[in-house]
């Protein structure tokens, strides 16, 4: 069985070199290994490692049963999800995954993505693919089939011939910058601050069952997430365009509790909290590229396009567009032609696309109105909350179809003067 990691220095031939082993790239590494395809997973850092992304969606679970990956997903005693809920001003909302419009399913985990990583790389290696931990690609020729220059940790250097490439590495975005494909988002650029608390919530009424988020009394477009997880622990964190958080002064911690403190539900809510992990920040993490794939290489989640974590997309992304390339890309090592625009990239898009319009509408203001409303039509919340389940891509679904026309239909009758329920 291939190893997790390997100190060779020596050239190899593969079909697939993957840049990166998180979600996307343990899951396109799985599918294309039980394709029969070899495959190698280059990796800059050993696992456990942390990373930001924690609650997941329940479209993600799907691609992990498909990939062989959920038995030992559900085993692990992550945190359970079944939806979403938020708040602002007194006002209190909530989305039941279950009750959707689109089939599948319909809860998932809010999981520390150390261990959710680990387990994932664990699992595909146990399937016999090959991870090499603490590898780092330092360049690519695409001049005949591609060749990435690999160093490892000792310093010593190796080519790896592939007949494609796969860049699954997330915000290191390793092959938009060897090859130039970087490419402003059309979103404005916002700072988030975060960090993991042991929270020691007493409110009765708290749900852990579902990632929280707050608006900001006064500013609409700062937001703060807060995901429980099954350890007495939450990943807590506030997203802001970065003029608006200029008042905060101190040290990352600081900054962060001063700006909990203004939200007066979520200070309420986590009094008791004590800091266990330091905090950090993520600055412009919007991004966008001029190619997403070519018949040499596919980018997949983070690497090609992030958009923002206010709806829990990234994770389904990555997943999403693993298996969408590594179905493409089985279909070309085994000498069909594929048209990667039209069969990768713009049904990729699509989704993308999708969650773009809510991200936009959420900033402006749009779908704080349509979710905090409250005299839902019970079938129009059913196809927004598939939305926010991570089925993006469900074309039968007219919020996904014409996401921009329908989301300001159902606005302005949002806007509209709510009758008196008193």
């Amino acid at each position: 069985m291939p190893s997790a990691h390997s100190d060779t220095v020596s050239n190899m031939d593969v079909d697939v070199a993957i840049i990166g082993a998180g979600p996307s790239g343990a899951i396109a590494a799985s599918l294309l290994r039980q394709q029969g395809h070899q495959v190698v997973v280059i990796e800059k850092h050993h696992f456990p490692r942390f990373s930001i992304g924690e609650s997941l969606l329940p479209c993600c679970m799907q691609f992990l049963e498909q990939a062989g990956m959920l038995d030992a997903v559900n085993q692990a005693g992550f945190q359970f999800k079944n939806g979403a809920a938020f708040q602002h001003q007194g006002r209190y909302t909530t989305f039941d995954f279950t009750d959707k419009f689109t089939p599948g399913p319909g809860t998932t985990f809010q999981v520390q993505r150390a261990d959710f990583d680990k387990l994932l790389a664990d699992t595909a290696i146990s399937q016999g693919v090959e991870i090499r931990f603490g590898h780092q690609v330092d360049a690519i020729d695409l001049a005949n089939n591609p060749r990435l220059t690999v160093t490892n940790e000792q310093g010593g250097q190796y080519q790896i011939n592939a007949k494609f490439v796969l860049d699954a590495s997330g915000f290191g975005r390793v092959l938009p910058r060897l090859l130039n494909l970087e490419q402003p988002s059309n979103l404005p650029p916002r700072s988030a601050i975060f960090t993991h608390i042991e929270d020691n919530i007493s409110d009765p009424n708290f749900d852990r069952n579902k990632i929280l988020i707050s608006v900001h009394p006064q500013h609409k477009d700062i937001w703060y997430w807060l995901i429980p997880f099954s350890n007495n622990r939450c990943s807590i964190g506030v997203v802001a365009e970065p003029h608006l958080l200029e008042h905060l002064s101190g040290s990352l911690e600081q900054q962060l509790l001063a700006v909990i403190n203004e939200e007066p539900e979520l200070q309420q809510l986590l009094s008791n909290a004590n800091i266990v992990q330091p905090c950090a920040t993520l600055k412009g993490y919007s991004a966008n590229v001029t190619t997403l794939a070519t018949n040499k290489f596919a980018l997949l989640g983070n690497a090609g396009e992030f958009l923002d974590p206010v709806f829990s997309s990234g994770v389904t992304i990555a997943m999403q567009s693993a298996s969408m390339a590594a179905a493409s890309l089985h279909k070309q090592l085994n000498g069909k032609t594929v048209d990667w625009d039209r069969e990768y990239s713009a049904p990729l898009m699509q989704g993308v696309n999708t969650f773009r319009t809510y991200v936009q509408a959420w900033y402006d203001g749009r779908f704080q109105d349509v979710i905090f409303y409250r005299q839902a039509n019970s079938a129009i919340k059913q196809m927004i909350c598939s939305i926010l389940a991570g089925y993006a891509w469900d074309m039968s679904n007219p919020f996904v179809k014409e996401s921009e026309r329908r989301l300001n239909t159902i606005v302005e009758l949002c806007q509209e003067p709510e009758p008196d329920v008193a």
